[in-house]
């Protein structure tokens, strides 16, 4: 085990008996949303995870210790500490475990930890990719990379729609990645079902998916594999009405001159805020549901 690793003792003893688990990131409750929301959704979601029969493991960075499971009263901590809790990257967890610091895990230092535990699916919201302007500003995501070289699934509601999507999948066909739609041909865009643009290949069951995913480890792959999994349709928002606040919120962005990791929770931020909350419950309401999937595939792996 790595030195610098907790796993919780409800984790350690799931992986060791050979039962599935359902990683989750940290950002969501620090960086996406007020207390108490953030707190009170990320238990939601690991009981979510449970009712569909796996163990959730929340991943922090907590006084420089890379957890896999989280307590209630961190849950509590990190929800309460909010943005003041640092935004870790890939390149931040060699300072903050040095300098025995916290972090809110993204996704790719979700995947990091979680293959260090030894867990294999890990269910979030949205993954971050290429920006909208990206030729200029060189504005990607960690995320991509990390989906190239890290062996973990990843159920998703698509890339985050404030970003360029066709660049996105671009960039994650020219890393290897699989882009697979649960129940769809089409990506989803994170508010809403539809992009216009077509994923890699369609999966029907959590069956599929394993299968896919376990070929993908047979065959000797680093990388991980990319599910995108839509927003259930009484939930998805109107795609005229999310894109103009997306739209107005990126020329907020640029006006106040926000760049780099601030970017995307300003933009969601605003977002929330143009569309008087409908998004963060659309945001809510896709978690879940890409928690229930990761569960009932991790059971399958």
């Amino acid at each position: 085990m790595n030195q610098y690793l907790d796993i919780s003792p409800e984790v350690k003893e799931a992986l060791e008996s050979g039962r599935p688990v359902v990683a989750l990131e940290s950002t969501i409750i620090s960086h996406g949303m007020p207390y108490p929301r953030n707190v009170e959704t990320a238990l939601t979601v690991e009981q979510t995870i449970r009712d569909n029969g796996a163990v959730p493991a929340t991943i922090a960075v907590i006084g420089g210790r890379l957890k896999a499971g989280l307590t209630r009263d961190e849950i509590e901590y990190l929800g309460k500490t909010g943005r003041a809790v640092a935004k870790a990257s890939r390149r931040d967890l060699p300072a903050l475990v040095a300098r025995g610091l916290d972090g809110a895990t993204t996704v790719t230092t979700t995947m990091i930890i979680a293959n260090l535990a030894g867990i294999r699916v890990f269910a979030t919201g949205g993954i971050g990719g290429v920006h909208r302007g990206a030729e200029v500003t060189m504005d990607i995501s960690a995320d991509l990379e990390e989906l190239a070289q890290t062996p973990v699934m990843v159920i998703c509601a698509g890339a985050k729609s404030i970003l360029d999507l066709g660049l996105t999948l671009e960039y994650l066909e020219t890393k290897g990645v699989p882009v697979i739609g649960y129940g769809t041909d089409e990506l989803p865009a994170f508010y809403t079902r539809e992009s216009g643009f077509s994923v890699d290949y369609r999966a029907d069951s959590p069956e599929e998916l394993a299968a896919m995913f376990k070929a993908q480890r047979a065959l000797g792959y680093k990388g991980g594999m990319l599910v995108t999994n839509p927003i259930p349709e009484e939930y998805s928002m109107d795609k005229a009405v999310i894109d103009k606040a997306i739209d107005d919120a990126i020329a907020d962005a640029e006006a106040l001159g926000i760049k780099g990791k601030e970017t995307t929770p300003f933009l969601l931020a605003k977002i929330v805020e143009l569309t008087g909350g409908d998004s963060l419950e659309s945001n809510i309401k896709l978690v879940l549901n890409n928690a229930a999937l990761a569960a009932k595939t991790a059971a399958k792996i």
